[in-house]
């Protein structure tokens, strides 16, 4: 019987890539750890209730862009009840230099509102009550699981889809997608910074337009086709693969409601 010939790939598709075994994604996260030791997030807040803020802030924004305008806004509004004393007008005029600012405004007046009607006024440990809060999806709330209770919650973000995706670790259509595979693949003990290792690498070397993919710590194990040479890097001085800048480093203790000082973790 005469053998079947393969159907010749789609002009344009590309070949599957092997998945990583969990050797090489316990490797892949071993390297980032190793390079960033203290994973933090670069919002800088208060407490648990700016944080929240913060984040919903940081939709379709940078975190440069939220941390001008947070510090004189978390001075005079760091609870729901001062958030709510403040009034969405005034909300909106401090948070103006920051895209969406009218919607963002109202969704935090309204999520202050609902937290102290529903949640006495603290931010609920519980994905679902936090999804249910107005400007509030499952990113958001996997951040504030993460960052303000410590849970192993890996939220994606446009930086870690990328990541996820370019370097096959855990590939997806979608962040649903991209979080169910990472949840999969990363080992336990990883699983707390996952987040943050994550993210500051897409940030800072596995970056859109041209990963540095020379002072790349996994670039052995990723399965990119198209890596950057180190011709065609840029001249221009790079983060150091084993540095993070200082809003990155560091741990710090929540401060607690009425203490203004703004803490970066």
């Amino acid at each position: 019987m005469r053998a079947v010939p393969k159907r010749p790939a789609a002009k344009g598709s590309s070949p599957k890539r092997r998945a990583f075994s969990k050797a090489e994604a316990a490797e892949f996260y071993r390297r980032l750890a190793a390079s960033r030791p203290i994973p933090k997030t670069e919002l800088e807040f208060i407490n648990p209730f700016t944080l929240l803020v913060a984040v919903v802030l940081s939709a379709q924004a940078t975190d440069v862009g939220v941390n001008k305008a947070t510090p004189a806004l978390f001075a005079i509004a760091d609870t729901p009840q001062k958030m709510l004393a403040l009034g969405e007008e005034r909300l909106t005029e401090m948070i103006r230099t920051i895209g969406l600012f009218r919607t963002k405004a109202r969704n935090i007046i309204a999520l202050s509102r609902m937290l102290i009607e529903q949640h006495r006024g603290t931010v609920p440990r519980d994905r679902e009550a936090l999804e249910k809060l107005p400007g509030v999806g499952r990113k958001t709330a996997n951040v504030v699981l993460n960052v303000a209770f410590g849970e192993p919650t890996i939220a994606v973000d446009t930086h870690i889809f990328r990541v996820a995706n370019r370097t096959g670790i855990a590939p997806g259509k979608t962040p649903f997608e991209v979080e169910a595979g990472l949840e999969r693949v990363t080992p336990a003990e990883y699983k707390l910074g996952a987040h943050h290792w994550l993210i500051l690498h897409g940030r800072y070397v596995c970056k859109a337009r041209k990963p540095d993919c020379p002072v790349c710590v996994v670039a052995d194990l990723c399965r990119y086709g198209a890596k950057t040479a180190p011709a065609e890097m840029i001249a221009a001085p790079a983060v150091p693969i084993n540095r993070c800048p200082a809003s990155a480093r560091g741990f710090v203790e929540f401060a607690s409601p009425g203490n203004v000082p703004m803490q970066t973790i």
